[in-house]
């Protein structure tokens, strides 16, 4: 929806999801996927993703220009709050100054859940250092308006475990921070099929971030497409205002002064 824009650190969108470029079976793909997507910004693991630290590697710069997409660095795989404010620098370093992030200190191996208390202890020193963070954390309503008093720019919850591709385990969370929130927020892990895309998204949430789910469908290429079309459905029906939940249905004509 060209007239109702996603809007990042001052700059418009028109898609409202936003996708991962990792662990797709090849680069290729990962290109066809992301535009099948109709996503805009494009998240890279610089730990683990070659942008041109390597000379001699595939370069995912050369399926995803940096003049055709936003690309948003990221720390996954990142346990302490010292290698987050790291990658986050060396990103900027490899992308000319680049200073839109997307920050995760994750706390257990198993679950990825985010380490809460390192999180916001990165968070307070990138955004003093002059980055736009865009920040991964758990479904806490505090914790979420904490990060947006920081100074983020966007705040991302999870909806479910990462990669677990178990949908929208509680609404109500979500729902609370989308309520009290004066910055984007955007669901990010837990979406496994286009179902729990709409859902995030007629919850008022303001866009989607997702990886697994696209790249470990047995058609990315389609299923990118699926979600393409669930966030922008979700998003038309939260505008639209669904009808009230009721027990009963009612007659669509009055009935008064009818004979029977």
């Amino acid at each position: 929806m060209n007239n109702d824009p996603l809007i990042i650190a001052g700059k418009a969108y028109h898609s409202r999801l936003l996708t991962g470029s990792g662990k797709y079976r090849d680069l290729d793909q990962t290109r066809d996927a992301t535009q099948a997507s109709g996503a805009e910004i494009v998240t890279v693991a610089i730990r683990r993703t070659n942008i041109g630290q390597n000379p001699d590697e595939p370069n995912l710069l050369d399926v995803l220009p940096p003049d055709k997409y936003t690309l948003l660095p990221n720390t996954a795989g990142c346990y302490t709050a010292e290698d987050a404010i790291r990658t986050c620098r060396l990103a900027r370093e490899l992308l000319d100054g680049h200073d839109l992030v997307k920050l995760e200190v994750l706390g257990d191996e198993k679950t990825l859940f985010p380490d809460v208390t390192a999180t916001l202890e990165a968070a307070k020193i990138l955004v003093k250092d002059g980055f736009k963070v865009m920040v991964y954390t758990n479904d806490d309503p505090i914790i979420a308006k904490r990060l947006e008093d920081i100074g983020c720019v966007a705040v991302m919850p999870l909806a479910a475990p990462i990669g677990s591709g178990l949908g929208i385990r509680n609404p109500y969370n979500i729902l609370t921070i989308v309520e009290n929130a004066h910055v984007p927020i955007l669901v990010d892990a837990g979406v496994g099929t286009a179902s729990d895309a709409a859902i995030a998204m007629e919850l008022g949430c303001d866009g989607i971030l997702m990886n697994t789910a696209i790249a470990a469908a047995q058609d990315p290429v389609l299923m990118a497409s699926a979600m393409k079309k669930a966030v922008e459905a979700g998003r038309e029906a939260f505008l639209a205002g669904r009808m009230p939940r009721k027990r009963y249905a009612s007659a669509s004509s009055p009935i008064d002064g009818t004979f029977f």
